[in-house]
C-alpha cells in the first residue's frame, strides 16, 4: 500500500524569519490523522531568513537529522560541538537524556533552506552524541546512497534506531529501486523535482508511505533529489 502525502497538504506556518511545512503534527500544528509513521515523528521543510535561527533549546530522547539543501546552517550545542552545515552535508545528534542547541543562518543574504527531521530513539536515556558528515553528489548520483543506518556502515551516519536513510539525486529519465524485507516499511520525500513512484507522479515536498510491498521503484521526470526512509 502507497499512501501520498501531498505538499500542499502540510501544515505551515510563516513566522516572518521562518517559513515551515510539517509533514506530520508538530507545534501548534495537530492533524490527529498525521501523528508520524513508524518511528517518524517529525519531517519539517524549513527556510530561515538571513541572521535568524532558532535560539539555544532543549531536547530529550530524540535522533535528529538535518539536511541543508541551499544555503548554510551554524549548530552549537551543550556538549561542545560547533560547525557549519552545508548542501550535501547532513548532521546526526541523540538528544538522549538532555541536550541544547542552537541552529542559525549565518548569512547577511541568503535564505537557508533545510529539512529537519526527528525519529524516536531505540530506547530513552541514550547518551547524547553529534555527529556530521558530507555526502558527495558523486557518491549519490543515480542511486541510493546510505546516509544514516544503526551500525554506521558504509561510512553513514550512526542513528540510534532500526531505520536506514539514503539519498539519491536523480538525472532525468533515471530511475532506483528498493527493496523492503517482509515487516519492513518506507517513507519517500522529493526534496528536488518530479518522480513517478509506481506509476504515481510526485512533486517536490511531496511523501509517500509504503507498507505492505516488496518495495518501490522511483523515476525521475526531471532531475530530482529524494530522502527514502526503511524503516521496522
Amino acid at each position: 500500500m502507497i499512501r501520498i502525502r501531498g505538499a500542499a497538504e502540510r501544515g505551515r506556518f510563516d513566522h516572518g524569519w521562518l517559513d515551515t511545512r510539517h509533514t506530520f503534527s508538530f507545534g501548534r500544528y495537530y492533524d490527529p490523522r498525521h501523528m508520524g509513521f513508524r518511528s517518524l515523528r517529525v519531517i519539517n521543510e524549513d527556510w530561515v531568513k538571513p541572521g535568524r535561527g532558532f535560539g539555544a533549546h532543549p531536547h530529550e530522547n530524540m535522533e535528529i537529522v538535518t539536511y541543508v539543501l541551499e544555503g548554510e546552517l551554524e549548530h552549537r550545542d551543550s556538549l561542545g560541538n560547533g560547525g557549519t552545515i552545508r548542501p550535501g552535508e547532513l548532521q546526526r545528534m541523540t538528544a538522549g537524556t538532555g541536550i541544547v542547541h542552537s541552529e542559525a543562518n549565518p548569512s547577511s543574504r541568503d535564505v537557508v533552506h533545510l529539512y529537519q527531521i526527528w525519529m524516536l530513539p531505540e530506547r530513552e536515556g541514550l547518551k547524547p552524541s553529534y555527529e556530521q558528515r558530507a555526502f558527495p553528489d558523486g557518491e549519490r548520483r543515480n542511486r541510493l546512497r546510505l546516509v544514516a543506518s544503526p551500525d554506521g556502515r558504509d561510512g553513514s551516519l550512526r542513528i540510534r534506531q532500526d531505520a536506514s536513510l539514503y539519498l539519491g539525486t536523480l538525472d532525468a529519465g533515471r530511475d532506483v529501486s528498493h527493496a523492503l524485507s517482509p515487516g519492513r516499511h518506507a517513507w519517500l520525500q522529493i526534496l528536488r523535482g518530479t518522480v513517478q513512484v509506481e506509476g504515481r507522479s510526485l512533486s517536490v515536498g511531496d511523501g509517500a508511505s509504503v507498507s505492505d510491498e516488496p518495495g518501490l521503484s522511483v523515476k525521475a521526470d526531471a532531475s530530482a533529489e529524494v530522502l527514502l526512509f526503511d524503516l521496522a
